[in-house]
Formats: C-alpha cells, structure tokens, sequence
C-alpha cells in the first residue's frame, strides 16, 4: 500500500516484480496477499507505477526558487513568507 505518497517496501516489491512480467498472481502469493488485491491495485493505477509525491508542508523548487530572489532582493523574510503564504519560520528554516 501507500504511506503518503511514498511507495512502501510491499509496493516497490510489487512493481518489480510486475515490471520483470510475472504475473499479478504470482506477485500476490510472493508477498502474502489475495490475486483480488492485485487486481484491485493495477485497476487503480492504470498498470503504471504511481508518481512520487511530496507533502504538502515541503517547500517546491520554484518556492526555494522565490526564497533566493527575494534575499538576494533584499526582502526581509516576512515579506517572503507572505508571498509564498508560507510562516516565517519554514522560510527562516529554509534560509538556515
């Protein structure tokens, strides 16, 4: 299964295997779980593996990418937050 957004070691195991061609019930009794299972998981993905997604609460590039203008702007770290609609204290910690 998924743990947000991070493949867990069952799913990287799962992709592996379906990505080698075994087959969904072969994968299945490799790892302990029923053929419905896999099925279930491939119809939900489309048979592709899902794309890696970060956490809402970490900062993009193109943040990181604002954070360098506005300080080499000189903007204050209050006025960076703002325009990002971020705290202070993620881009104090990011300047850190």
């Amino acid at each position: 299964m998924q743990k947000t957004g991070r493949l867990v070691p069952e799913g990287v195991e799962i992709w592996r295997r379906y990505k080698a061609g075994e087959s969904l019930a072969s994968i299945g009794r490799a790892i302990g779980r029923p053929n419905s299972v896999m099925h279930k998981r491939m119809r939900l993905s489309g048979g592709v593996i899902p794309p890696p997604r970060r956490a809402p609460r970490v900062l993009s590039f193109a943040e990181r990418e604002e954070i360098s203008r506005g300080i080499a702007a000189k903007c204050s770290l209050r006025q960076i937050a703002q325009r990002l609609g971020r705290a202070p204290s993620t881009i104090s910690r990011e300047v850190g």
